[in-house]
């Protein structure tokens, strides 16, 4: 079937010719998902590890063969990992961290950024669903990052755009123009508001396992802060 991965769960092989490889691709399809007790068992190095592994199985496009529809149909949840993320049409993180149904907890805003209902269901992921977990996910060429740098005043979306005014305050002080024609501002507002985010969720909801990366859209690449 192939061999174990940090976190439990299996690399499957790509489907063999014939009837062999289409029995063996159907056994590969009805692989469960996280169980309890590998979820239980994980550890947040571990669940940022496993994450890694699948934005690597997207790049070099090797997705693990899933049965989605048995996936989604599961009684019960067992979510290794809470991400938030920009809800940019090309970011979804089930894709892009190669993840399935029940794996993972999937919080989507514009920008990223954190507010009382993002923490409300951070908290319901890590202290009652039993993720390990948090990771802070922004992508280059964003448009709330980008908007709120032209300060930027639509409707609700207004009060968005100002979650990520510290981070540009933070990028200001090594650049001359400051503004969304220059792409190395822009990328330096979406590191910074990456990292912005990361410390409310600590302060605010007293996590102490939190990551961040920024998936840059030409390559599909996670790139995972140190920070």
């Amino acid at each position: 079937m192939g061999s174990p991965l940090p976190g439990g769960s299996i690399a499957r092989t790509r489907p063999l010719s014939g009837h062999r490889g289409a029995t063996a691709a159907a056994a590969l399809r009805n692989t469960s998902v996280m169980p309890r007790e590998k979820q239980a068992a994980m550890t947040p190095v571990e669940t940022v590890q496993e994450l890694r592994d699948g934005n690597t199985r997207f790049v070099t496009g090797r997705p693990l063969i899933r049965n989605v529809r048995a996936q989604v149909a599961i009684e019960e949840q067992f979510p290794f990992a809470a991400i938030v993320s920009c809800i940019d049409s090309r970011t979804s993180n089930e894709l892009v961290f190669d993840q399935g149904p029940g794996e993972i907890f999937s919080s989507r805003i514009a920008g990223n950024v954190i507010d009382a209902s993002v923490l409300g269901g951070l908290e319901f992921a890590c202290q009652i669903a039993g993720a390990k977990a948090i990771v802070v996910v922004g992508h280059t060429l964003c448009g709330a990052v980008k908007g709120a740098i032209d300060q930027i005043r639509l409707g609700h979306l207004t009060s968005v755009l100002q979650r990520i005014e510290p981070a540009i305050e933070e990028s200001m002080a090594t650049f001359e123009h400051r503004t969304s024609s220059d792409p190395r501002f822009v990328e330096a507002v979406t590191y910074a508001n990456v990292r912005v985010a990361m410390r409310h969720v600590r302060e605010d909801s007293g996590a102490l396992a939190v990551a961040g990366a920024v998936v840059d859209l030409a390559t599909g690449r996670a790139s995972f802060l140190t920070d």
